[in-house]
């Protein structure tokens, strides 16, 4: 489908030298933010206490947010569990503050507010738990790539397979760039926001590559360097229509979504802004400099006897 078809191809890469050195820098940035800076964790990685409320109707979480600011926390978790009446809340480990002393902190606070609130279940969350949850992460993180670059491998060439991974790789490191440098709260659903902008970033590329597998086919007489400028300009209506409406439903949950998706919004944003600049730039430009040719991709023919040859045995 395209909404309108670009007749002139469109030189991405006569600046593909600048446009990746910037990139280079938004990627070294970003490493150095995470060494030096760390993540943000959230209870769900550092431990905590799991607090779970019943009201006798839908639950104002609105109200209980601001009543938890209101007590001096500024990292916590709060959202419906099972109906629209229950809640959970998960708060940080206070030193010098017992699991039922903060819970029962918190609960007064709530009735204050708000009297028809009970508690139902005190749980404590330790860091032990949170650890196993950052080492399954990094499991899923890797088998993705893993993934991936066999995927590659196998539909296209080691050269493809190469240049998206680092194209993926590029993605995901400039993500959590963001969010150590800007100290955002990094929870479970930001983990699934990275893994979810792998497979979109990875989409994107591989679009662009069956494009350039198709021009080599057609176009034999055409440099590799136009070749991938003519396979850009031909999908850059269908990325507009994709990314357009994912950006759209993805903002109408950094807007609407409430605190339980903002960070996972913003991880979805970035990442798909920067897949489309890593598909277009990053990837495309690597393939070219790792030397990627049309005999790489379309198998030469090979010679047959003519038909006076075969006679004439």
């Amino acid at each position: 489908m395209e909404l309108f078809r670009i007749t002139r191809t469109i030189p991405f890469m006569r600046h593909k030298l600048v446009l990746n050195i910037i990139s280079l820098i938004f990627f070294a940035l970003s490493v150095f933010f995470i060494v030096t800076r760390g993540f943000n964790l959230s209870v769900e990685f550092t431990g905590g206490t799991v607090i779970e409320l019943s009201y006798a109707q839908s639950a104002p979480l609105t109200e209980v947010r601001e009543t938890l600011q209101g007590l001096g926390y500024s990292d916590f978790q709060v959202q419906n569990f099972g109906t629209s009446r229950d809640v959970l809340i998960r708060l940080p480990i206070i030193e010098g503050q017992t699991t039922a002393a903060q819970s029962q902190i918190v609960l007064e606070a709530l009735q204050q507010a708000t009297a028809d609130v009970a508690l139902r279940r005190v749980e404590f969350v330790g860091p032990q738990i949170g650890r196993e949850l950052v080492e399954n992460g990094l499991l899923a993180l890797l088998f993705v790539i893993i993934g991936i670059v066999v995927y590659l491998a196998m539909r296209f060439e080691w050269k493809f397979a190469v240049a998206g991974v680092f194209a993926n790789l590029h993605d995901v490191v400039i993500i959590l760039g963001f969010f150590a440098f800007f100290q955002w709260e990094f929870s479970l659903s930001v983990l699934a926001g990275v893994l979810a902008v792998l497979g979109y970033s990875v989409n994107e590329s591989v679009v662009i590559m069956d494009r350039i597998r198709e021009n080599f086919r057609k176009e034999r007489d055409t440099s590799v360097q136009d070749i991938i400028d003519g396979a850009i300009t031909q999908t850059m209506s269908r990325t507009i229509i994709t990314h357009g409406s994912t950006q759209m439903v993805v903002l109408s949950m950094l807007i609407f979504g409430g605190p339980t998706l903002h960070n996972f919004s913003l991880a979805l944003t970035i990442g798909i802004w920067f897949g489309i600049y890593s598909s277009v730039f990053v990837a495309s430009s690597i393939a070219m400099w790792l030397g990627v040719a049309r005999e790489d991709i379309v198998k030469p023919i090979k010679k047959r006897d003519t038909v006076e040859e075969i006679y004439s045995e």
